[in-house]
């Protein structure tokens, strides 16, 4: 498979097709100009670029990855930009081409009786939540980065966010996309349809392929009906074995609603929040850690607070929980959310933090959590860990900040035998290295421990088959 470096920059008569594609001012080569491009937001990833593309359009996707492809010009496709493997970051050898789709911003239809949305790829998340809802529809993808990040993106990493444990993850959301291959051919159907048995799904090949295989250019996605009322608790517990057993005693106890978010959070990610990023702790007496609870209804209002009430009431009496807070309205529901949307930004200032983004079964969460802090502490004495996220479906950030008397340079510079640690303490619980994140570049090296030769070659089959050239995002995914 070819490597970034294996290309040369784009030959002065590839710019001028791509300028004609897409009209010069969409064809970004100044370096500051660029520069938004080319790093993520913690600056792990940062590279260089050729020039940046911006088309407005299926067909300029499609012309532009023809063009790149007859000249073998190696494309790092980007969406928001907030992806944290470096999947849409290019290398620093300067000769990729980065393309963006935030001029593909059109929410095409939303079809009331079908339930679903059309739209294009670079459609800000934020924006399709915001459509979806004056429609009267709750669309089922959320994540922290919803302001910036792009539905396209959320497919390409089949994003899973806060709301999996009520709706999945994006793959199962998506009824029909279309996507630009290097051929210069755009492939797929946007179908509504719920029922198609009439062949290879190509869908699920570009989902979850971070732009390797080809760039997705709009997507059909499910709606589901709008809740009308929720309710909203913080609530205490001992430990994380606790929090675990809460998600059935909640889920078979609710007689009005319907749980659609749990998260967990350890003490040490609140006092973060509320030290650098305006919050308060939600509790009168601090807890060990903490589980954030959405309940939300379509029946008459109070029905979620009334399950809310009951249930914690009887986890209360059953010693289940050790305090709780209800948010009294709309003010203290915002604000107990952006408590726990806050946890990543927070670390920020607490100096370096290693992240990793794993996933067990949601039952073996208390095993992984006490496994891998004393994984981590032996490799790093005084390391403080922060792990949090979406107990519901066994998805955790386990992420490790700085020790208080260590360099910020010298503690990343452990970055990868802290990430290892973490990773094999997941493989061993039969969990993932990558719960929706992506592989990127960050964790490729991985690919040959958690799949087989037979899966490597299929892999690499599917990717020749589309992309004979290794164009789409070489150095990404496949190791």
């Amino acid at each position: 498979m070819k490597r970034p470096e294996d290309f040369a920059p784009p030959s002065t008569q590839a710019m001028e097709r791509f300028a004609a594609i897409v009209g010069g001012k969409h064809v970004i080569t100044d370096e500051e100009a660029m520069r938004p491009f080319l790093r993520e937001w913690r600056d792990r990833y940062v590279g260089r670029a050729a020039c940046v593309l911006l088309p407005g359009a299926e067909e300029e996707v499609a012309a532009l990855l023809r063009t790149a492809n007859e000249h073998e010009v190696a494309i790092v496709p980007q969406g928001g930009n907030t992806g944290l493997v470096g999947g849409q970051i290019p290398y620093q050898g300067g000769n990729e081409v980065v393309m963006s789709l935030k001029r593909l911003n059109r929410i095409i239809d939303i079809d009331e009786v079908g339930a679903t949305m059309t739209l294009q790829a670079g459609v800000i998340l934020a924006d399709a939540q915001e459509a979806a809802r004056r429609a009267g529809f709750v669309f089922p993808i959320d994540l922290a980065a919803a302001g910036s990040c792009m539905v396209g993106g959320n497919l390409a990493t089949n994003a899973g966010g806060l709301n999996v444990i009520a709706y999945g993850v994006a793959r199962e959301n998506c009824l029909g996309l279309r996507a630009a291959i290097p051929s210069g051919a755009l492939i797929g159907h946007l179908s509504a349809l719920r029922k198609d048995n009439t062949g290879h799904d190509l869908r699920d090949l570009f989902i979850g392929a971070e732009g390797t295989l080809g760039i997705i250019t709009s997507a059909v996605m499910k709606l589901h009906p709008a809740f009308t009322d929720t309710a909203l608790a913080w609530v205490g517990v001992e430990t994380p074995e606790e929090a675990v057993r809460l998600i059935t005693f909640v889920r078979t106890r609710l007689e009005r609603s319907t749980l659609t978010a749990m998260e967990l959070v350890c003490r040490l990610g609140i006092e973060f929040a509320v030290r650098h990023m305006g919050g308060r702790d939600p509790l009168q007496e601090p807890a060990p850690w903490y589980v954030l609870i959405q309940l939300s209804a379509r029946g008459a209002a109070g029905s979620a607070m009334h399950d809310m009430e009951e249930i914690l009431g009887q986890a209360f009496e059953g010693g289940l929980v050790i305090d709780a807070a209800l948010a009294q309205n709309a003010s203290q529901h915002e604000a107990f959310w952006k408590l726990r949307e806050d946890m990543s930004e927070a670390q920020k200032h607490e100096g370096g933090s290693i992240k990793s983004d794993i996933s067990v079964p949601v039952a073996k969460i208390p095993e992984m959590i006490e496994r891998g802090m004393a994984e981590v502490l032996k490799i790093v004495p005084g390391a403080r860990p922060v792990p949090f996220g979406h107990v519901g479906d066994g998805n955790l950030h386990f992420n490790i900040s700085q020790p208080q008397d260590m360099t910020k340079e010298d503690f990343l510079a452990r970055w990868e035998d802290v990430t290892t640690a973490i990773n094999e303490v997941a493989l061993s619980l039969g969990g993932s290295i990558s719960a929706e994140h992506g592989i990127g570049r960050m964790k490729r090296h991985w690919m040959q421990r958690i799949h087989t030769p037979a899966e490597l070659a299929a892999m690499r089959a599917i990717k020749a088959h589309f992309d004979p050239k290794g164009i789409m995002n070489p150095g990404k995914l496949l190791p």
